[in-house]
């Protein structure tokens, strides 16, 4: 009999990824809500989704063996919820949510790994005078505990840029607060969580360096890393960082750095049977390793580097730890030697798309480099700034998947990609009208 597995907000390619898992013919992989609901919607609500759901679930008539989360909050909460009222293996929802507020995971940081973690304070958006509240000197960033990507996070220069800072925030952070406020409702918090919830911010130091990731999984207490993934930036870049790139070149002893980090930290708030991704920085002028932040689960977003590289998606681990079994990741059987997701950027400047790359462009792009995808995310006639869950740096127009022997391979194969796509953007300062 094939086990059922639900895996929140499933798309097609992750379904086309899972398709490389070990025991794929003996699961049923099922789609539990849809990424329109649970992760693009405008305005969410957790126990709203947190119900549908269960009424998924409960209407299902065979079993529920396994629930895996790949995305960010809500789902990232939702799922631990759902595992322990069906009777599943999973992370405690405490543990999970010490890790999704950011300012409640720094301060837990704070107490196991303190060389690691940036200087930062907890700020309340809606009171009389947020700025007597920050204990740091500028410039700092500021951005809610809950947030989408990079959405309502700036750099702050100046006592100008905050008070503005904090108008774009008051006005949209509820949008994602409210319902992670209704999440933190299911623990018992801390009295310093409960002044700053789900609608405070965090301001914190700025660092700088090179972005990277092991992921890796806490099965029955044993810590083990699948892959560790970088994110290095081209110099002349207008994003934070362009691509994901798999496996790292960081040095070993980062490597190990961040291993030792990750599992000092997870052991610390009682992480267990779950996957993770823990996001660090790298300033290799200052030979200074920095913690970002812990996320609980695996990264949908790794999954076609790693099936490019090792052969099967991380989905595998994801499975197996949801099914109780101790997990393993095929090594090194993939069709290349590194492998990248890359960004489509464009400059920060508003604008309406007139043109894509044509599906012979495409193709044509792939026949130059083998093993070679792209997936555009715009259409003829959108503007830029209503796209969904952009960052505060540049829009988003698409993603490349590229691979190559080396890490300079990698760079060179994106920027051949970049140069071959042609896109046409016309700026909006120079449209009269523009639909909503």
């Amino acid at each position: 009999m094939k086990r059922n597995v639900f895996v929140i907000a499933l798309e097609d390619k992750q379904k086309t990824a899972m398709q490389t898992l070990r025991e794929r013919k003996d699961l049923e992989i099922h789609g539990l809500l849809d990424v329109d609901t649970a992760v693009e919607a405008d305005k969410v609500s957790f126990n709203q989704l947190l119900s549908s759901a269960k009424e998924q679930l409960n209407v299902y008539p065979g079993t529920i063996d396994a629930i895996i989360a790949q995305w960010d909050f809500p789902t990232s909460v939702i799922v631990p919820i759902l595992c322990q009222h069906y009777h599943l293996p999973s992370p405690s929802i405490t543990s999970v949510l010490k890790c999704e507020h950011k300012y409640w995971s720094r301060l837990e940081q704070q107490k196991v790994v303190p060389d690691v973690v940036p200087n930062f304070c907890g700020i309340d958006p809606f009171a009389d005078d947020p700025l007597s509240q920050v204990t740091l000197d500028y410039p700092f960033w500021l951005k809610p505990v809950k947030a989408f990507s990079s959405h309502l996070g700036f750099k702050i220069e100046n006592q100008p840029q905050f008070e503005q800072a904090m108008e774009e925030i008051r006005a949209g952070i509820r949008q994602l607060g409210d319902a992670f406020n209704e999440a933190l409702a299911y623990i018992e918090l801390p009295e310093e969580i409960a002044q700053l919830d789900g609608n405070a911010c965090i301001a914190e130091e700025i660092i700088s360096g090179v972005q990277a990731a092991p992921e890796g999984s806490v099965f029955n207490g044993e810590f083990n890393i699948h892959g560790i993934i970088s994110q290095p930036k081209a110099e002349n870049s207008i994003s934070l960082f362009d691509r994901l790139e798999y496996p790292s070149n960081l040095p070993e002893h980062v490597h190990h750095k961040m291993v030792e980090t990750a599992k000092t930290f997870l052991t610390h708030i009682g992480y267990n049977n779950g996957c993770f991704n823990v996001e660090f920085m790298w300033d290799e002028a200052r030979e200074k390793l920095w913690l970002i932040e812990v996320n609980t689960r695996i990264s949908q977003s790794h999954s076609e580097i790693f099936v490019l590289v090792d052969g099967m998606s991380n989905h595998e681990i994801a499975v197996d730890i949801a099914l109780g079994q101790r997990p393993s990741l095929l090594n090194r059987q993939g069709v290349a030697a590194m492998a990248a997701k890359c960004f489509i950027p464009f400059a920060h400047q508003d604008g309406v798309v007139k043109r894509i790359p044509s599906q012979e462009e495409i193709d044509a792009l792939k026949q130059r480099l083998p093993h070679t995808d792209v997936v555009i995310d715009v259409a003829p006639g959108q503007q830029l700034s209503h796209l969904m869950h952009q960052d505060s740096f540049c829009y988003r127009l698409g993603t490349l998947y590229v691979t190559g022997n080396t890490h300079e391979e990698i760079e060179q194969n994106y920027q051949f990609c970049l140069d071959f796509l042609n896109f046409d953007i016309e700026p909006i300062d120079s449209i009269e009208t523009v639909d909503s």
